[in-house]
């Protein structure tokens, strides 16, 4: 009976540490509805601040921010906020994989070794097929996903690692393929973190280079880096995790948490700036209006402003190949009350993301928010009934 007792007094004690999260609403009938809901939902403190962006018809019809982009320093947060976008950052490298195509450097059916000779990994027989960069893209390579070790690959410093070392690196730990290519899709991120040494191999530029000039720039997204810019640590947003998270008891063991944590602010850790070694799966750190930008080249058929970073026929490819176990060539598939619609989301130490098009509206969805957890299928469903609308 006392053990009983001890073990109600503790789940009391953790439930009242715990973030009380509003449920999001299936509709909201205006703005100012919504509006009510993502004040809550900040006002709950997980996520404690977010920006929203939705574009539709080539425009950005909503542009807003709500809470705190640093809580215990009193910041709010803005539309100009930049967050960490971590696997957001997977669509502006299958991109990459695209214009590499269009420019006749690689073929997505080329196997990794053409342009990696040193890429050796275990396969399941001894007739396996051979990885290729469309299995990659798809996520139907077999290699496995290095979490939870990914999480420890940190560091504090603004130096950015070869990705080629990078993956050179770590490979060897995670090199036997769990199951024969393209055979189903199973999400991991050693998948693109090998693309990102392709992308080196084979444009002769480190992978955050090529990026940022054959993508961000061209698209004049100068509020987007793999670094905070000057400009941008106007703007930063500070990660935060809850004191009572089952993410929390990991961090001792993957992190070195004196490093990582500023500061406790009641229910809330408050975190240092950190980033990710795998910068092609994890790495932007931007603005939700440079992710509007991105969504709406991608949806006016690869082109924005007179700026061409895709051609129709590109975009074409990313968005119509047939998913398997609903992954796409870089996005996932789904479909919600029978639309259907392309979806990346992001998450990792101290913040959550996503970015969702609907093509046949013409219609794109992006949330940025500096907590850990995000509720993003109903946050973009509920975002999408409402501007489908207008």
């Amino acid at each position: 009976m006392l053990i009983f007792f001890i073990v109600l007094l503790l789940g009391f004690a953790l439930y009242a540490f715990a973030p009380h999260v509003p449920p999001v609403p299936r509709k909201v009938e205006s703005v100012t509805e919504l509006e009510a809901y993502l004040n809550q939902l900040t006002a709950s403190g997980n996520p404690p601040g977010l920006s929203v962006v939705v574009v539709k018809d080539g425009e950005i019809v909503y542009n807003n921010a709500f809470g705190l982009a640093d809580g215990p320093r009193k910041i709010k947060a803005t539309p100009e906020t930049i967050y960490h976008w971590w696997s957001m950052t997977k669509i502006p490298t299958a991109i990459a994989i695209m214009q590499l195509q269009e420019q006749g450097k690689l073929s997505l059916d080329d196997e990794v070794t053409k342009h990696l000779p040193w890429f050796e990994v275990n396969y399941p027989a001894s007739n396996s097929p051979a990885i290729t960069i469309r299995h990659l893209l798809q996520h139907t390579s077999g290699l496995p996903n290095p979490v939870p070790a990914m999480i420890g690959w940190v560091h504090y410093d603004e130096v950015t690692p070869n990705q080629t070392n990078v993956l050179k690196k770590y490979l060897p730990e995670f090199n036997t393929v769990k199951f024969e290519p393209g055979s189903k899709a199973v999400y991991g991120n050693l998948n693109y973190m090998v693309l990102g040494a392709v992308i080196e191999a084979v444009s002769g530029q480190t992978y955050e280079e090529y990026v940022v000039e054959h993508i961000l720039n061209l698209l004049g997204m100068d509020q987007t880096n793999f670094v905070y810019t000057p400009e941008m640590s106007m703007h930063e947003a500070a990660g935060s995790i809850p004191l009572v998270h089952f993410f929390t008891p990991l961090l001792p063991t993957l992190l070195d948490t004196n490093a990582l944590v500023r500061e406790r602010d009641g229910k809330l850790l408050w975190m240092n700036r950190v980033y990710i070694e795998a910068t092609p799966s994890t790495g932007l750190i931007g603005s939700a209006p440079d992710a509007a930008k991105l969504m709406m080249a991608y949806l006016n058929r690869g082109t924005l402003n007179g700026q061409l970073i895709l051609s129709p026929e590109s975009i074409a490819t990313l968005t119509n190949t047939p998913p398997i176990s609903g992954r796409g060539l870089g996005w996932a598939v789904g479909e919600s009350d029978d639309e259907a619609y392309l979806e990346h989301g992001g998450g990792g130490p101290g913040f959550a993301t996503t970015m969702r098009l609907y093509p046949e509206h013409a219609m794109g969805i992006v949330v940025l928010a500096n907590g850990t957890d995000l509720n993003r299928e109903g946050i973009a469903e509920m975002l999408f009934n409402l501007f489908s609308k207008q």
